[in-house]
């Protein structure tokens, strides 16, 4: 089949999505990007750039079977302008977030014109697809509460439409192309005469993944006497947080990274090289980062809660799963993390945390949207 795919916010998750999709497909796809830049533009006006290079594609003789649209795309306003050229091509519409429940800095306001592009693009679409049972849920509850805050012609008999053309596909990752790097880290030798374990941050630098939370857990670690060295990574866009700072003056020795990883070889060895990931997350749709960490090694601590208990295998939620850490909570994540770090604890053997992720790597996981591309299209030509 021939797909056309929409995606205007082209940078970090969003690209290495579409292009291990594409890569691994049995499809021939047609890429309409646009640069990771301006999301709020990208939502409003993206759409005009999309239809118009869209329909240049069919002049030149692209003819889509079906469109893969992602969630800063403004679905209607596309099909709009690409009406006379795309009649009845249908659509999917898959979710990497949105703007209803993506969370909000302390003292910031939604504005809800970004949750309802989601809203409308949810409904001119064929298929709609999150990309964790979370994800879905936490949409659907909020949704509702959305369209009450109109005043009148609410539409909530829509919300019903909506879950009826919703389902789950977890993200594919390329997982094996991490297994180049991996042959120098043998994994810790754990026991009384061990180096100290490296702690590893690889999320974003931002509010929404709670590194105050973090290195507050890592000072009490310090100063109770555990010992750790640290691999700071991840990607910050506006200032670094003051947190981020003062961990560097405290930990300056100890850090053996610090900061944005410069290329794919470089990120690779900083998971490989490290012994337990950490997440204090507030919020998270999927955690691309976490899992990346965990398939290379190492040990997750994670909170029981976010899209975390559907990524982690039911029989292992026991070590891997703590409380979450929320208003200042810390405790159970305090006493197994420095049980691990005093060795009095191990961390799970590298082979049994890589067989959590396989069935997400490319390879296998692709026939689950080249199936799910396959039946909206054949959907299409039955009801047409």
């Amino acid at each position: 089949m021939n797909v056309l795919a929409l995606e205007p916010w082209y940078g970090g998750s969003h690209r290495n999505f579409l292009d291990g999709l594409v890569k691994h497909s049995a499809h021939r796809f047609h890429r309409i990007t646009m640069a990771a830049r301006f999301w709020k533009w990208r939502m409003h006006g993206g759409a005009v750039t999309m239809a118009r290079k869209a329909v240049q594609a069919v002049e030149e003789g692209f003819m889509p079977d079906v469109i893969l649209a992602t969630s800063m795309v403004n679905v209607p306003a596309f099909l709009a302008m690409t009406r006379t050229h795309l009649t009845n091509v249908p659509v999917v519409y898959y979710l990497h977030e949105n703007q209803l429940t993506y969370p909000l800095p302390e003292g910031k306001e939604r504005d809800n014109t970004y949750a309802y592009i989601n809203y409308l693009s949810c409904l001119a679409a064929d298929r709609i697809v999150f990309n964790s049972q979370f994800h879905y849920d936490e949409f659907m509850k909020a949704l509702p509460g959305l369209l009450r805050a109109f005043p009148d012609y609410t539409h909530l008999h829509t919300v019903q439409e909506i879950r009826q053309k919703s389902s789950v596909l977890h993200l594919g990752l390329d997982l094996q192309a991490h297994d180049q790097y991996g042959a120098d880290y043998e994994g810790h030798a754990w026991g009384p005469a061990m180096r100290p374990p490296i702690v590893l941050w690889n999320q974003r630098w931002e509010y929404d993944k709670n590194p105050e939370a973090f290195f507050r857990l890592m000072n009490r670690l310090d100063d109770a006497g555990c010992k750790f060295r640290l691999i700071l990574a991840g990607k910050h866009f506006e200032e670094q947080p003051y947190e981020f700072e003062q961990a560097f003056e405290r930990y300056a020795e100890r850090i053996l990274h610090y900061g944005y990883a410069e290329d794919f070889e470089e990120y690779s060895r900083l998971l490989h090289r490290a012994d337990i990931v950490v997440s204090t997350a507030i919020h998270e749709f999927f955690g691309i980062a976490v899992m990346e960490a965990v398939y290379c090694g190492c040990h997750p601590l994670l909170p029981n809660r976010l899209s975390y208990p559907e990524l982690i295998p039911n029989t292992l939620h026991k070590p891997l799963l703590h409380a979450p850490v929320l208003y200042g909570d810390d405790e159970e994540l305090f006493r197994i993390l420095q049980a691990i770090l005093k060795g009095e604890e191990r961390p799970l053997p590298p082979s049994t945390l890589r067989s959590i992720l396989e069935p997400l790597d490319w390879p296998e996981h692709v026939a689950h949207y080249d199936q799910l591309l396959e039946e909206v299209a054949q959907a299409s030509m039955v009801s047409a």
